[in-house]
């Protein structure tokens, strides 16, 4: 009933609006148009489209039968590839995550300071993050091959021992955070803007005080600056569980399933094996888990988040 009232009020306001009026919204309608048409067909329809097929054994070729939660029981309970796939995807998370968001803060404090070179510098660090990915993956691939990578070569020209990078399992997820950090030009750029903004009142103020640098960094630059580590933060825990295209190129998943992430589980069901229905299954519990960690970082955030007054 309320839903209703609140329709027909919502046409009343319609009724009430004058010609011109009318025609304006009208024109404006038409306008966002194509983004709406857009939103529809590539976004709602797919996401809808996802849910139904999670809930069928669909392989492209057949119709789909409905089937349930049968997907989801499969990966939860007798999927014996899930569970490394689970904690791939964690400790790929909660390591690369941080791990860049602390470079990328860093590199930007240095970047702030008076420097000579200072515009060069900052160009070369923003560099890798306008490199298409694929570009990025063969370029690593090269350097970190255990046969023929420059870095191996040169541990073999200073008569050091060859390290395998993406061969051995315990460092293929290691290696590829070390691609990660390296690649943090946009987060770099975000923080410079930040830091940039922090009132120079405060430092003057602080010095006054009697702190020192490391001081005056912790108590006031960090401070002001956790808006922008939020942001950092909540996205960077959003594309680090959709993580793809470099981990796919450079190591395939391999070796061992040691780099198999749910972004290459979820692209292998769908598109080699054609279980469409698994691969929706697994789309939305990323889904899932992504808004949950995304919730978690917002209300977490109210304890260490500080925000400028507007006063």
């Amino acid at each position: 009933m309320a839903a209703l009232g609140e329709d027909i009020s919502v046409k009343l306001k319609f009724r009430r609006l004058s010609k011109l009026e009318r025609r304006q919204l009208i024109t404006g309608l038409l306008f966002v148009s194509p983004w709406i048409l857009g939103f529809l067909a590539f976004t709602l329809y797919p996401v809808l489209a996802a849910m139904y097929y999670s809930l069928t054994r669909y392989d492209l070729l057949r119709p789909p039968v409905f089937i349930g939660l049968g997907n989801y029981t499969e990966i939860f309970t007798r999927d014996p590839v899930f569970p490394t796939v689970a904690y791939n995807t964690i400790y790929w998370v909660f390591f690369s995550v941080p791990l860049g968001v602390i470079a990328a803060y860093l590199m930007a404090s240095l970047l702030n300071t008076e420097i000579k070179g200072r515009s060069v510098f900052r160009a070369i660090f923003f560099f890798p993050s306008i490199i298409p990915a694929v570009v990025v993956a063969m370029v690593w691939q090269f350097l970190l091959n255990a046969q023929f990578g420059a870095i191996n070569a040169t541990l073999q020209g200073l008569g050091l021992p060859t390290i395998p990078f993406i061969s051995n399992p315990s460092l293929a997820k290691p290696s590829l955070i070390l691609v990660h950090m390296w690649a943090q030009g946009s987060a770099i750029i975000i923080f410079l803007a930040a830091l940039q903004d922090v009132p120079r009142t405060l430092y003057e103020a602080a010095i006054v005080d009697g702190a020192n640098a490391w001081q005056r960094f912790w108590n006031v630059t960090v401070p002001m600056t956790t808006p922008a580590i939020l942001f950092v933060l909540i996205t960077g825990f959003i594309y680090g569980f959709q993580n793809f295209t470099v981990p796919w190129l450079v190591t395939q998943g391999g070796p061992a399933n040691a780099t198999e992430f749910i972004s290459i589980f979820l692209y292998r069901n769908a598109f080699i094996h054609l279980r469409m229905g698994k691969a929706s299954a697994l789309a939305w519990i990323l889904f899932v888990v992504v808004v949950v960690f995304s919730i978690i970082l917002f209300k977490t955030s109210r304890h260490w988040v500080h925000y400028a007054s507007e006063e």
